[in-house]
C-alpha cells in the first residue's frame, strides 16, 4: 500500500454520526470489508457508476440495508452529488467509480472539493496488483494524477487494510481544513477473502491539525480590534465549515464592526443584518469592496486571500494592518503577510476572541467605529446593489433570480453553477443561514448546479432545494435529472436561458470589442446567432429535453408570468422540474473589477466609477 499526504485542515467535524460498533472479528470478502467499514463509518449514501475493477464491490452493496447507493448518469455528477451531500449535511460525502476512466472523470469534482474544502471519499477500483504498472486495459494511476489534489490517497493491494483505510480517509476528510481523500483499491484486494477487524486503530502519527489557539495571539488580535478605527471582519468559507456561524455573530455584534462575507461565506452572516455589507469580490458589492481597501484592520476568519477578492495583490487594502486566523497554517501568509496569525479552528478562535473582546471592554478599552459608519452607511446608500431593466416585455436575469429567492424564501438550499447566473445569485438571493448555498467557488466548474443539488437533496430530503443554472452549465450534467427521476429526488432547475456563455459573452464585450466569437449556444448552419431563434427551433429545446428525462419541463418567457410560473414549480413535489427562463442576453454584471486590475478601480455600472469623494481616495 502507498500513501500519499497533504496538509491538514478544520476541526471538530466528526466523521459519520454511527455509535460506535462493538469489536467485530469476521471472515469475508475484501469487497464485503469495504462495504462493512462504510456502514461502521456512519456513510449513508453513495455515488456511484460500476465497472469491472470496483464490479466486486457492488454485489455486497446490494445487500446492504445501511448505504444507499444512487446510480447516477457520469462519474463527474457523482463527484459533485458527494460535494453537495457534504455541504448541505455537513458530513463526509462518498463516490464511487472503476478504474481508468470512470476514476479519471471523477477528477474534475475532486479538485473542486480540494479547492473549496469539502470533505468527501472517492473510492476507485483498480487493476489487479499484479496488472498494475503494465498498462492493463482501464488502467490508470488514480493516485499519482490526484496527488496535487488530494488532501491524503491510498493504494490498497492488501485486503486486511481496507477497515482501517476507509476509519482513516473519513477522520482525514473530516477534520482540520476538509478536503477530498482518495481511496484506490486493487481488485484482486476486492477478490480476497481476509479478517474483518472493527473497530480499527488509525496510524497517523503526523496528522495533528491544530485547533486551539495559542492564547497570547489571541489577545493580541483583540487589542488590534478595540484599538482600530476602520476594521472590516473578513469572513471566508471557513468560518461555515467549523460551525462557527453563531460565535461570529455574537463577536460582531459585541464589537460593532462592519462584516463582508465572500462567494463561500455566503449565509455566514445574514445578509439582513444592518452590520453585513456584502459579499467582497470582483462582483461584490461597492461597500464591501470600498471597506477593504480602505480599512486599517482586516480581521481574517477562514479566508485564504483570493484572487477574485483581493484584485491586484499589491494594491489590496494598502493601509491595514491583518489579523488571519486559518486552521490550515500554509494559508496564513500565503498571499498577504499577517501582523497576527492565529492557527485554529474557527469556532474555538471565535470563542476565545470573545472573552478576550469583552476582557479589553472591562479594562476600558473599546473601539470607536462611528466615523467608519457614517462612511459605510454612506456607500450602502449611495450604492446599492440593482440592475438595468430588461428590454419591455423581455425578462431580466436578475429579476428571475431574485423573485426565486423571495418566493422559495432563507430556508431553501440554493445551488449555482459558474458564470453570470451564479454572480447574480449571490447577489441577488437573500442568504440569511449558513449550509443554503452550493457553488464551485475556487475551481469555477461549469455544469456543478445538477448534481450538487441532486446530493444536497439526497442529504436533505425535507428541504426545498434549487439549482440556479445557466444554459452553458445545465448541457454539461443535465444528465443527471434522469438520476433525479429515477430516484425520487425532486430538485427544482431554474435555468437562465440568454443563448450564450454568459461571462464570457460579457468579457468580449467589455475587452475584446464585441467579437463574440464562440459564446452563441443556440447558433447552427441557418441562423446568425445574432438574436434567439424562434420557438419552433431552440437546439435543444429545454422543455422537451427536461420531460425526455422524467421531469416536469416549464418555460417562462414574459415577467406577467415570473410569479405563476415560479408557484407551480413549488407545489410540484414528487418529480424533478426544469423551468426555461428566457431572458435577454445582454444583461451584466455590475459591479465589477477587472481582472488583474486595483480593487480601487471597481465600477458600479459601465464606464461609472465610485466617487467616494474622501481623504482616502
Amino acid at each position: 500500500m502507498t500513501e500519499h499526504a497533504a496538509s491538514p485542515r478544520r476541526g471538530d467535524a466528526p466523521a459519520a454520526h454511527a455509535p460506535a460498533p462493538q469489536h467485530v472479528v469476521e471472515t469475508m470478502t475484501g469487497a464485503q470489508s469495504l462495504i462493512r467499514s462504510l456502514e461502521a463509518v456512519g456513510a449513508d449514501t453513495v455515488f456511484g457508476i460500476p465497472g469491472g475493477a470496483i464490479l466486486p464491490a457492488y454485489d455486497p452493496l446490494m445487500d446492504s440495508a445501511k448505504v444507499r447507493h444512487i446510480l447516477v448518469r457520469h462519474e463527474q455528477g457523482a463527484g459533485h452529488a458527494a460535494t453537495g451531500y457534504a455541504q448541505a449535511t455537513g458530513r463526509v460525502g462518498v463516490c464511487m467509480a472503476t478504474s481508468g476512466p470512470g476514476a479519471t472523470n471523477l477528477v474534475t469534482p475532486i479538485a473542486d472539493a480540494y479547492m473549496d474544502s469539502v470533505p468527501i471519499v472517492a473510492i476507485t477500483g483498480q487493476v489487479s496488483s499484479k496488472a498494475i504498472g503494465t498498462d492493463a486495459f482501464q488502467e490508470a494511476d488514480i493516485c499519482g494524477i490526484t496527488m496535487p489534489i488530494t488532501k491524503h490517497n491510498y493504494l490498497v493491494t492488501d485486503p486486511a487494510e481496507i477497515p482501517r483505510v476507509i476509519a482513516e480517509a473519513f477522520h482525514i476528510a473530516a477534520t482540520g481544513r476538509p478536503g477530498p481523500v482518495l481511496v484506490d483499491i486493487a481488485k484482486d484486494a476486492l477478490q480476497a477473502t481476509t479478517t474483518f477487524r472493527w473497530p480499527v486503530e488509525p496510524q497517523l502519527p503526523g496528522y495533528r491539525p491544530v485547533t486551539k489557539p495559542h492564547a497570547k495571539q489571541i489577545r493580541e488580535a483583540a487589542k488590534m480590534l478595540v484599538s482600530a478605527k476602520r476594521p472590516v471582519l473578513y469572513v471566508g468559507g471557513g468560518v461555515i465549515k467549523a460551525r462557527a456561524t453563531a460565535e461570529l455573530r455574537i463577536l460582531a455584534e459585541l464589537t460593532g464592526a462592519p462584516v463582508v462575507t465572500t462567494l463561500m461565506a455566503l449565509g455566514a452572516f445574514p445578509d439582513s443584518h444592518p452590520q453585513h455589507l456584502g459579499m467582497p469580490g470582483m462582483h461584490g458589492s461597492v461597500p464591501a469592496v470600498t471597506a477593504l481597501q480602505k480599512s486599517d484592520l482586516l480581521f481574517t476568519l477562514g479566508a485564504r486571500f483570493d484572487d477574485r477578492v483581493t484584485g491586484r495583490l499589491d494594491s489590496f487594502a494598502p493601509h491595514a494592518k491583518v489579523v488571519h486566523a486559518d486552521i490550515d497554517p500554509a494559508e496564513i501568509g500565503k498571499n498577504r503577510p499577517a501582523d497576527v496569525p492565529i492557527v485554529g479552528d474557527a469556532r474555538e478562535v471565535l470563542a476565545d476572541l470573545i472573552v478576550a473582546v469583552q476582557a479589553e471592554f472591562d479594562a476600558g478599552h473599546k473601539g470607536d467605529y462611528a466615523d467608519w459608519w457614517d462612511k459605510l452607511d454612506q456607500w450602502k446608500r449611495t450604492y446599492p446593489l440593482g440592475h438595468e431593466p430588461a428590454p419591455a416585455g423581455r425578462l431580466s436575469p436578475q429579476q428571475v433570480i431574485e423573485r426565486i429567492g423571495q418566493k422559495v424564501g432563507p430556508d431553501a438550499i440554493y445551488a449555482a453553477g459558474v458564470g453570470q447566473h451564479q454572480m447574480w445569485s449571490s447577489q441577488f438571493i437573500r442568504f440569511e443561514k449558513p449550509g443554503t448555498w452550493l457553488n464551485s467557488g475556487g475551481a469555477g466548474t461549469m455544469g456543478y448546479a445538477v448534481p450538487a443539488a441532486m446530493g444536497a437533496k439526497a442529504g436533505r430530503p425535507e428541504t426545498p432545494v434549487w439549482a440556479i443554472d445557466g444554459d452553458g452549465c445545465f448541457q454539461m450534467t443535465n444528465q443527471e435529472l434522469v438520476t433525479c427521476a429515477l430516484n425520487g429526488i425532486p430538485i427544482k432547475v431554474a435555468v437562465i436561458n440568454n443563448g450564450s456563455l454568459g461571462m464570457v459573452r460579457q468579457w468580449q464585450t467589455l475587452f475584446y470589442n464585441q467579437r463574440y466569437s464562440n459564446t452563441v449556444l443556440h447558433s447552427g448552419p441557418d441562423h446568425d446567432g445574432i438574436e434567439p431563434p424562434a420557438q419552433g427551433t431552440r437546439i435543444p429545446d429545454f422543455v422537451k429535453l427536461s420531460e425526455a428525462m422524467g421531469c416536469v419541463g416549464l418555460r417562462c418567457e414574459r415577467p406577467e408570468d415570473l410569479d405563476a410560473v415560479i408557484e407551480q414549480a413549488m407545489a410540484i413535489d414528487d418529480r424533478p422540474v426544469v423551468i426555461d427562463f428566457i431572458v435577454h442576453q445582454d444583461a451584466m454584471v455590475w459591479p465589477m473589477v477587472a481582472a488583474g486590475t486595483s480593487n480601487d478601480e471597481i465600477q458600479f455600472a459601465k464606464g461609472v466609477r465610485p466617487d467616494f469623494g474622501d481623504d482616502l481616495d
